[in-house]
Order: C-alpha cells, then sequence, then structure tokens
C-alpha cells in the first residue's frame, strides 16, 4: 500500500492528485488546485512551495510524480512554469520523498492510450480510471493523470526487475 502525489505545476494554478496503491489497483485519496494569489514571482513561488509542504505533510506520499515542462512560444511562460515545478519539487524533495518526472505525452499515453490527447479526453479517462462520480477539474485531473502514470511507471518497473530476475535464474541455472 502506498500513497502517491501527481502534480501539474503552474505559476498561477498548480494542480494535485493523490491516489493510493493497493496491490495492482488504484484508489482515489484526493485532488485539487492551489490558486496562487496575485504577487510578485518569488512570493508566488513560496505560496507553491508551501502548498505542496502543507499536503505532503497531510497525506504523507511515499513517492511523487512530476510533469515535465514543455517548450513553448513564450519563453518567459516557459521559464516561470519550470520555476513553479522547481518549488514544488525543492518542496518534496526537502520531505526526502522520491521525485519521477514526465513529459505529458508520457502522461497522456499512460492514462487515455494516445500522446496526443485533449485535456477532456483526459478529464474522462482520469474520472473513469479511478471510478469518480463528477469530473474533476482540468488542473486536478492532469495532477491525478500524472499520479496514474507514475504508478504505471514504477509498476512497470517493478514487472521488468522480476522477469530479468526470472531470467537470469533459467539462463544460470540458479534458484
Amino acid at each position: 500500500m502506498a500513497i502517491l502525489m501527481g502534480i501539474d505545476p503552474g505559476s498561477r494554478i498548480t494542480g494535485y492528485g493523490l491516489i493510493e496503491e493497493v496491490g495492482n489497483k488504484t484508489h482515489y485519496v484526493a485532488s485539487g488546485c492551489i490558486r496562487i494569489k496575485e504577487a510578485a514571482l518569488p512570493e508566488r513561488l513560496q505560496q507553491i512551495y508551501d502548498g505542496i509542504t502543507t499536503l505532503i505533510e497531510r497525506y504523507s506520499p511515499q513517492s511523487v510524480g512530476v510533469e515535465q515542462v514543455f517548450m513553448s512560444r513564450n519563453a518567459d511562460s516557459a521559464l516561470k512554469l519550470g520555476q513553479a515545478r522547481a518549488a514544488a519539487i525543492v518542496a518534496v524533495v526537502n520531505h526526502n520523498i522520491e521525485v519521477s518526472e514526465y513529459s505529458a505525452r508520457q502522461v497522456k499515453q499512460a492514462v487515455v492510450g494516445k500522446g496526443s490527447a485533449d485535456k477532456f479526453q483526459v478529464q474522462h479517462m482520469v474520472k473513469s480510471i479511478l471510478e469518480l462520480s463528477d469530473t474533476p477539474q482540468a488542473d486536478a485531473a492532469d495532477a491525478l493523470a500524472v499520479a496514474l502514470c507514475h504508478s504505471h511507471t514504477r509498476s512497470s518497473l517493478v514487472r521488468m526487475a522480476g522477469a530479468t530476475g526470472t531470467r537470469r535464474r533459467r539462463l544460470t541455472g540458479k534458484p
């Protein structure tokens, strides 16, 4: 049993989603948005850091997935997004929690099965996979999708490690 957190960073809205892995199933724990109040950039980054810290202290996730920065046409926006990501990541690593990063394409592929899926498809699949009664807000759905992608990736790595161990035993003949 492990609680995983997904973060969809933003300089105005940072989405978060928490799921629990129980065996090979995932269950919804919580999701929402950290809405950043209008302020100078350092204060906005502090709000992200504080918000993520509060969530970590409340839910104690064992592992966190964060969406990577995508290159946009506006360099200033990409820079601010990178700084928002950094504030969230620093909050996580200050609690000695493992962080993994995923591209938007990887997240969409893991949840929808298509790396070019739109936001509505992601929201629909998150709602379906986690058996939610309501569709989560877009930023929260994206964060839950990051958490689901993180869960799938962790599970795949564990399966691959097990397969490699089995294969070695067959090749070497050792139990």
